[in-house]
Parts: C-alpha cells; structure tokens; sequence
C-alpha cells in the first residue's frame, strides 16, 4: 500500500508518468528499491543511510560479507544487531555537563512540566509470536504517509483504526482519550510527551506492544518543575541530541567516501535508521 497526496506538500512523491525506465537509487551499487519503484525521499534517505551503514559494518568485520539487504528496504536481523554494535563503537558520546543540563532546563521549562496531558489516538500493529515484522513496518510506514496526507477532519483515521489497529480502541477509531506520562509505557511516552506536536506524528511510535500511527489531538502543559526533579530526564534527552549529531556526522563521513545515485542525502534533517 503506497498513498499520495498528489500535491507532494506533505513530502510525498506523485507517481510519475512513467517510473519504468526511472534510475534505480544505490549506494555503491547496491540497489535502494525495486526497479520502476518510486519513493517518498524521506523513505529513500532512510535506506540510503541504513545501507551506508550496514556496508561499514561489513567493512568492519560485524557483518558476514554475504549479508545481502532486499530492495524493500528491510535489513536482516544479523545486520540490525551489526549496525548497533558499529555505531555502539563509532559513536562516543561524553556525558553532559551540570551547566548544560542547567541551561537546557531554564530554557525550555515546561518540557518535562508535571500533569501534562494529551488527547490521543492511534493505530497499533501489534508485534506478535510469528507475524512478519518487514511486511508489518512496510504497512505500518504506508498508513502513516498516507494519513498525514489526508486533509479530511480526522475521517480517514479512524477508518484506519477501525481497519487495522489491533488494539480495543480501534472500534472507537482509534480514540484513547486523555493520558499523562504516566499512563503510558515508557517508550511511547518519551516519542509524545515533551513536545509541542500536534496532528499526525512524523514517524512510527516504537513500543513493547509494536507499531503506533499516533495523532495528537489536544495537549494541555503542566506546571513547571525545578531543575533537580527532572536533571536525568534532561541529561538522557541530552545525551540522545548528542548521539543524533554524532550519527549525522559519522553518515556525513560515510556518504563522502561512497558512491551514491538517486538520493541526496545533505537534505536530511536528521538520519533516521529502524
């Protein structure tokens, strides 16, 4: 399932007239797509940055030299946990300074502010014992596009919901009510919460239970809270930014030494690898 919006507004790509005889995107020769396919250019970035990295994991020694990645974008599972152990050893990341954490607390003071909420809804595709997870990210990532196109009051998403989620709340289009940190995982609390977002999120919510579509309907902010409350929250929000630059730098590097056709990757605000 491919959506467009056909305007391209939301950085989705209008099939063109004719995508047979369309280049191949690669990195090195390897292939980022079937032959004919076309790809919103965030979705190419994506696997172009993977695939730099899954190849310097087979430079390194990580990777069996025969790992072949598929043109649907999806990686092995050997050259997932390669790629985690490359940048594990790639990426030093210092920890932050007290001034820091101190300056990054006073100037944004309400994200982490107490009883914050927000209206949400979602649809889950649940990870169980056997499902495809390839084929569940394809569709998952497919649906997201697709909803963050629709220009039609909430309608087509909870549609969706109702056709897709595997969650209770997906008879209620997806409708999950008003929740805090606290009512949620873990996970899917630090992807919601803390942010000023709202309407379809950007990109897929990883949790424990899988895949979430999430909209943000409604946020209300909290009250402010004082520096020693929340000084890990900020010093891991900070360590994640530094570990963010240093991955787009080590790809800057990785891109530089690279033959790469059919994607630009300097216009990537920020790499995203699954």
């Amino acid at each position: 399932m491919q959506a467009t919006c056909g305007s391209g507004a939301c950085g989705c790509a209008a099939p063109a007239a004719d995508t047979v005889g369309a280049p191949v995107a690669h990195v090195n020769g390897v292939p980022l797509h079937a032959r004919g396919q076309l790809l919103p250019d965030e979705a190419l970035r994506q696997r172009a940055c993977t695939e730099l990295l899954r190849q310097q994991a087979q430079r390194a020694g990580l990777l069996a030299a025969d790992d072949q990645p598929g043109t649907d974008g999806a990686t092995s599972a050997e050259a997932a946990q390669a790629i985690e152990r490359l940048l594990d050893e790639a990426l030093q990341i210092p920890e932050p300074s007290e001034d820091a954490c101190q300056r990054y607390h006073a100037a944004h003071p309400a994200l982490h502010g107490q009883g914050e909420r927000a209206r949400l809804r979602h649809v889950l595709f649940a990870v169980t014992p056997g499902v495809d997870v390839r084929a569940l990210r394809q569709r998952a990532e497919a649906l997201l596009i697709e909803l963050r196109c629709a220009h039609d009051g909430g309608q087509r998403f909870a549609e969706a919901a109702r056709q897709w989620s595997n969650c209770p709340s997906g008879q209620e289009g997806g409708e999950l009510g008003w929740l805090a940190r606290g009512d949620c995982a873990p996970e899917f609390a630090r992807e919601v919460f803390g942010s000023a977002e709202v309407g379809v999120m950007a990109r897929l919510v990883h949790s424990r239970f899988g895949l979430h579509v999430v909209e943000v309907c409604e946020r209300e902010a909290g009250r402010p809270t004082s520096f020693e409350e929340v000084r890990p929250a900020v010093a891991m929000l900070l360590r994640q930014q530094a570990w963010v630059n240093a991955l787009r730098q080590y790809l800057q590097v990785l891109a530089g030494e690279a033959e790469i056709g059919g994607v630009v990757l300097d216009a990537a605000g920020t790499p995203l690898v699954q």
